[in-house]
């Protein structure tokens, strides 16, 4: 194929084994700490100047990371110590290509072998097809990450408006009503002591994988966004295998494995999850903007994650627990009032959803194809004025 060239993995880049730093001694928020597959912490030091590739040594395989500032590389990770004049982001996409867990040489504890990879042949661009490619994936990745801003913005003001009227009790209107005493303090006259089933049903609508699948989507939990802000990832159903529940369009997703990572989204289309994600649907439509706040709220995770269960990987539990979580249920005309004001940001935020899922679909359909050649980036008319080290 054009403009590809077979060398040895070696005479490619230069991985080097990170810096032992345990947790206990990193001081200050300078610097990122960069682990096997996220940032781990901040230290007042740092070892490596950006641009940095990093990818996991220890512990986990396979995630590529690509660090835009000065930073220390964990001694779980490995880092491009030398990009031999390639282009640091091609780097950072070809690698997400190579599945670098199968170099595993561990037996308990997952472990990349570099000499394995050091004798790899593979085959790569010459530098200015680097940088198209390069440029055609960051345009996509600059977008993902716009958008990823723009819904965090939009949560923090749905979280604004929320606390503003059931936290503080300042909704309109609020200089007229009589405060009350319940179990949970002072709340609204007319308002009432409920739980968390009263407004919302559990769904556990089972399926198998099949043909009946291939106009949905299929979302592992894990791939649901942390804190509703990292791109959700979807799967194609042939990859779905058994305990597989359906979720429709507008149903709450609740990330019941290991809670207090806050995975909640609004299901931006139908599709199918597994049995560690909770499906929750309001019972009515003027319960729909609180129900869907109130999954949100750091109280209702904590609460979940509080009286989870499993001493390895701790999962939440509906009966019993989470379902009969105490809440105050504002009155009927103050949860219709609260959904015309709150619909709007959620209906943005749900397009956000799909938005960030078919352009990272794009983006990943593009990658393998690009990078081994399927698709010549050198015949396509590209610009190539983007300064090398934000490529």
């Amino acid at each position: 194929m054009a403009n590809l060239r077979l060398i040895k993995f070696n005479d490619f880049i230069t991985l080097q084994r990170g810096f032992d730093l345990p947790k206990k001694d990193m001081i200050g928020v300078s610097y990122p700490v960069v682990g096997s597959t996220s940032i781990i912490g901040y230290h007042n030091e740092y070892k490596v100047l950006p641009p940095g590739v990093v990818t996991g040594r220890s512990g986990s395989l396979g995630e590529i990371q690509y660090i835009r500032e000065k930073y220390w590389p964990h001694n779980t990770s490995l880092w491009v110590k030398d990009f031999k004049g390639n282009f640091p982001k091609y780097i950072y996409y070809f690698l997400k290509t190579l599945d670098l867990k199968r170099f595993n040489s561990g037996v308990g504890v997952p472990t990349l072998n570099r000499n394995d990879l050091d004798t790899l042949e593979v085959a790569i661009h010459d530098h200015p097809t680097q940088f198209k490619i390069a440029s055609i994936l960051s345009a996509y990745d600059d977008l993902i990450e716009n958008n990823i801003r723009r819904i965090k913005i939009l949560e923090e003001m749905a979280q604004a408006i929320y606390k503003e009227w059931f936290v503080n009790f300042r909704f309109p209107g609020h200089e007229k009503v009589k405060m009350v005493d319940s179990e949970l303090g002072n709340i609204p006259e007319g308002w009432e002591v409920a739980t968390f089933k009263d407004l919302v049903n559990f769904i556990k609508e089972g399926t198998k994988s099949g043909e009946h699948l291939i106009n949905r989507i299929y979302v592992p939990i894990d791939c649901l966004p942390r804190k509703s802000l990292t791109l959700l990832e979807s799967k194609s159903w042939e990859e779905a295998k058994s305990s597989l529940l359906l979720f429709n369009k507008g149903d709450i997703l609740f990330g019941a494995m290991r809670a207090y990572f806050h995975k909640v989204v609004i299901a931006p289309f139908d599709g199918v999850t597994r049995t560690t994600c909770f499906i929750l649907r309001a019972k009515s439509s003027e319960y729909f903007g609180y129900s869907v706040m109130l999954a949100f709220q750091e109280d209702t995770v904590g609460f979940a994650n509080a009286h989870s269960k499993g001493a390895t990987i701790p999962y939440a539990v509906w009966d019993g627990s989470l379902a009969d979580m105490k809440i105050v249920l504002p009155s009927k005309h103050i949860l219709i009032n609260f959904n015309k004001c709150i619909s709007p940001i959620l209906n943005f935020l749900q397009a956000s959803y799909l938005k960030l899922n078919n352009l990272g679909k794009t983006r990943n359909l593009l990658l393998p194809k690009l990078i081994s050649g399927e698709i010549d980036a050198g015949q396509l008319n590209v610009g190539v004025s983007i300064n090398e080290q934000t490529v």
